[in-house]
């Protein structure tokens, strides 16, 4: 019985094995595994490096801040560590909120202001 027994563990096992080679596979197709093979392990803001264990807490941000705009070429995705990626979210809650305390919803328009426009000039003449 005890050879049935351990026949009956190996199968368990290969099943369990079997199963998280599938799930990690399944893992690797999400957008943080293909983000986590692209870029560096650093957050894009702070620039703190992550490895081992600490690799959870490098997350994935979408800069346009849609979650179902994935291209493969990771062109909407950074690495932002937990406190960068919670500052950045709550900025755009914040500029949502005045956004829409404004009358009509309408924003008011970038500066037009361009300190180094004639910098050019300027060094130019004194040459």
């Amino acid at each position: 019985m005890s050879a049935q027994k351990t026949r009956s563990d190996i199968d368990r096992q290969n099943r369990i094995v079997a199963e998280a080679r599938r799930n990690q596979v399944q893992r690797e197709k999400t957008y943080r595994a293909q983000a986590l093979k692209m870029y560096p392990w650093l957050c894009a803001r702070c620039g703190r490096e992550f490895s081992g264990k600490k690799l959870r807490e490098l997350t994935v941000h979408h800069r346009d801040h849609n979650h179902d705009n994935n291209p493969p070429d990771g062109s909407n995705w950074e690495l932002l560590c937990l406190y960068c990626h919670d500052n950045e979210h709550a900025r755009h809650q914040v500029a949502d909120a005045y956004g829409e305390a404004t009358p009509g919803g309408e924003h008011e328009p970038p500066s037009t202001y361009r300190p180094f426009a004639a910098l050019g000039d300027l060094l130019q003449r004194k040459t």
